[in-house]
């Protein structure tokens, strides 16, 4: 059990390690060979430009001479605030922005009711001496202040209950007011956002097979029909996963070549060799220059191969289609409503945005996924509570009594002050800490088998399994294991009776633990996030040995995305400690509240300078932020019940009923008042933004916008940027080519409703072929006709 030596021990070591990442990274962020590692986002807007190209001289060049900066080596934060909220906005896109409105969200809780617990609990629970008084249960200082300090059937616990009202009712007022302004954030961000293909896109799934139409055919006989007037172009989705993979390859054998290629222009002496064997340490010795051009004239003609295969192959159409509409209004009726009488065919939904779009699941037929999605969820329970065993052994191990245990050799050792209170106070959060470094890729792996379709909705499955393996494992895991473990020899030696009393004043005791946990993951661990290590140093490996080139160069600094599935569901946990603890163990609240601000601080720099967010979503994830948060409220809730029932106060527990049923309405309230705005799109806004889209730009050409939109990368001889598709431009290519241009007019249908079908095309009559008449063109090895 964590003492206050313990935990100030705990707290100095994290507050130097803090002070240590802060202090390098002031240092770091000045030096001009790191510019582009610590400011990369400017560099990518074409907004900075790089100090080692300057005319100055060559030590200048590369480190910072000028002394007076590093006097002022925290500027860093004051600039960080300085952006407005608008500003911010339009530079880094508003997901971001509300993102960093969650760390606001935690100071506008927590600071208030921080201050209200120490005014009110902290009194009444540290005039009492309970706990000097229980010989059975192990005890610290730190516990004086929190609930188990007062004696059982106390008149006190009603100022407890009291306090949970105020604390709900203003988390849920908190809760209420930024829900409203994140959805008007939204919606006015979503009127004044430039033009994008997915405000005319929906994503068509499940389209049933017919034996007399292909994909194509009847995804546009079918638009036509019962979308005549507003339907505009469509493109297919191919299953490219297997050409992908093989253009990921030979650009990997590329930076290879290139690699050395540069090693024998620096020293033409010797031409480079290497081994063909495992990783090149066994086997035959060739010249390296050799093996990866061969390497690549071989897989070059893989991929020529399997593009003819995928332009010929009827079987690499998906059941699946971009389908796009002359208004956003009309897309937003199609993404909003049934499209046939059988509820599981022609499914539709607003399209991702393309960046957003994770083309490699598009190819999981539709039938599949309901079975994937059942594997993975049995996996992810056998995951979370198996998961349990070694954390509880590790926690065990990680105290003094479990250390001598194992090892009685060790006990003079772990005895002395120091090594006693860094092990109480240091050891348990760190371990912790490690033991979940690899779980956010797991459970990225097992959403990307579930087979979502964009990037944003895979982060947000893999937020919400971490938010649950947080609660079952990280909470209460650490909870009953740690204190099932701490009063072993206690709950041995009472009567059966006695133990619920026990567990109920050792339950608010761990608190220690998650204080030491907020310490090592939210003091120390966003320090270290600024500080940025390990981009640091890939940086300089690739620009050392790969970069031969601009683009090169912004490859190597590419600052990654803000990685919402892992940090999302770390802020969440902290709103549950806040919450569950701010009745128990109020002295927790300041360490919370600590987070809340240098995280927003950190963030805030990190995403106006480096982070660059892979797709825009519109804050669509803030009704999961908002429900979490409520999860957090009503575990708080029973908690508390649960606790009050074991001191006694079984009388005053019924007082607390009504708090879940409050929060749980409040939630159904909110549900209905303003998720509407993050799954909806209303029609009198796409309405609004088409009238003044028409006013503005009456010559539009929307379909030469959109027929490009949403091709496959792979298909995109730009983003290439190899010799496949000039040594490809066969009739096979061309075909594929037109094919997805979505450049598509009135096809002249083979089914038995033909009838049904306008004659004359009101969409694109004359301006594109007919898929017949496309195809006769492009077997003649001639582009589609424009």
């Amino acid at each position: 059990m964590a003492t206050l030596s313990d935990i100030s021990l705990s707290a100095a070591i994290n507050l130097l390690s803090a002070f240590i990442f802060l202090v390098a990274f002031a240092i770091l962020r000045l030096q001009p060979f790191n510019d582009r590692v610590y400011f990369p986002k400017w560099y990518l807007k074409g907004l900075r430009a790089s100090p080692t190209n300057s005319s100055r001289g060559a030590v200048t060049r590369v480190v910072n001479l000028d002394f007076r900066s590093y006097l002022r080596f925290l500027n860093w934060m004051p600039e960080a605030l300085k952006m407005p909220e608008p500003e911010l906005i339009d530079h880094a896109g508003l997901d971001s922005a509300v993102y960093l409105r969650i760390y606001l969200l935690g100071l506008k809780i927590f600071v208030p009711i921080a201050c209200l617990a120490f005014a009110v609990l902290v009194p009444v629970n540290v005039t009492n001496h309970t706990l000097d008084k229980v010989a059975n249960v192990t005890a610290s200082n730190i516990d004086n202040l929190s609930i188990s300090n007062i004696p059982l059937e106390s008149q006190r616990f009603w100022a407890h209950i009291v306090m949970a009202y105020a604390f709900t009712f203003w988390t849920l007022y908190v809760l209420m007011k930024e829900y409203e302004k994140v959805a008007s954030m939204r919606l006015a961000f979503l009127a004044s956002e430039k033009r994008r293909p997915d405000q005319f896109t929906v994503l068509v799934q499940n389209v049933p097979p017919d034996p007399d139409e292909s994909v194509s055919e009847l995804v546009e006989h079918f638009f036509l029909v019962n979308h005549p007037d507003h339907y505009l172009t469509h493109q297919e989705v191919y299953n490219a996963n297997k050409l992908a993979s093989l253009v990921k390859k030979k650009k990997s054998l590329r930076n290879w070549l290139d690699f050395y290629q540069l090693k024998y222009f620096r020293n033409q002496a010797q031409r480079p060799m290497i081994k063909t064997g495992f990783l090149g340490c066994r086997g035959e010795k060739v010249d390296a220059i050799d093996l990866y051009t061969s390497k690549i004239e071989k897989i070059s003609m893989e991929i020529a191969e399997e593009r003819a295969r995928v332009a010929k192959d009827p079987k690499a159409i998906m059941p699946v289609a971009f389908v796009s509409f002359k208004t956003r209004w009309a897309a937003a009726v199609c993404a909003q409503t049934q499209q046939s009488r059988n509820p599981t065919l022609w499914l539709t939904e607003w399209a991702p945005e393309p960046r957003d779009v994770y083309w490699q699941n598009l190819a999981i037929p539709y039938v599949s996924l309901t079975i994937r999605r059942l594997i993975i969820g049995v996996a992810f329970f056998f995951l979370t509570f198996f998961f349990m065993i070694p954390i509880a052994m590790v926690q065990s191990l990680a105290s003094i009594e479990g250390i001598e245990k194992a090892a009685p050799f060790l006990e003079p050792i772990v005895e002395t002050d120091f090594i006693k209170s860094f092990i109480q106070g240091f050891l348990p959060g760190i371990i912790l800490k490690l033991f979940l470094i690899f779980l956010p890729t797991i459970l990225m792996m097992m959403s990307k088998f579930e087979g979502f379709n964009s990037l944003s909705s895979l982060e947000r499955r893999s937020a919400t399994r971490f938010y649950i393996f947080n609660i079952v494992n990280v909470f209460l895991g650490s909870i009953i294991a740690g204190t099932a473990f701490e009063q072993l020899n206690t709950f041995l030696k009472q009567s059966t009776s006695d133990i619920p009393k026990t567990i109920g004043v050792a339950i608010p005791m761990k608190a220690t633990f998650f204080i030491t946990y907020i310490m090592v993951d939210g003091w120390a661990g966003v320090a270290g996030e600024i500080l940025m290590l390990k981009p640091l140093i890939f940086y300089h490996l690739k620009n050392f040995f790969l970069v031969k080139t601009e683009k090169d160069r912004e490859e190597a600094m590419d600052p990654g995305s803000l990685g919402f599935n892992i940090k999302e569901p770390r802020i969440q946990f902290y709103f549950l400690l806040g919450l569950v603890y701010s009745t128990v163990t109020p002295v927790l609240l300041p360490f919370i509240i600590i987070f809340f601000a240098f995280a927003y601080v950190v963030f805030r720099h990190q995403i106006i300078n480096v982070y660059n967010q892979e797709y825009e979503s519109a804050a669509s994830f803030w009704p999961a932020v908002h429900g979490r948060v409520l999860i957090a409220l009503i575990i708080a809730q029973l908690l508390m019940m649960g606790l009050l029932s074991t001191k006694g106060a079984a009388l005053a527990t019924p007082f607390l009923i009504a708090l879940p049923v409050l929060t749980f309405w409040f939630y159904r309230f909110c549900q209905g008042r303003y998720e509407p705005a993050f799954v909806r799109y209303p029609l009198q806004e796409a309405m609004m933004k088409d009238t003044l889209e028409r006013a503005r730009e009456p010559n539009l050409n929307l379909k030469g916008y959109l027929q490009q939109a949403y091709v496959h990368p792979v298909f995109k001889s730009a983003d290439e940027n190899d010799d496949d598709v000039e040594d490809d431009e066969d009739g096979d290519l061309a075909y594929l080519s037109g094919k997805i241009d979505g450049d598509t007019a009135l096809v002249p249908t083979k089914r038995q409703s033909r009838k049904s079908t306008p004659a004359p095309s009101r969409v694109s009559a004359g301006s594109s072929p007919s898929m017949s008449e496309e195809r006769s063109h492009a077997a003649k090895g001639g582009p589609p006709e424009p």
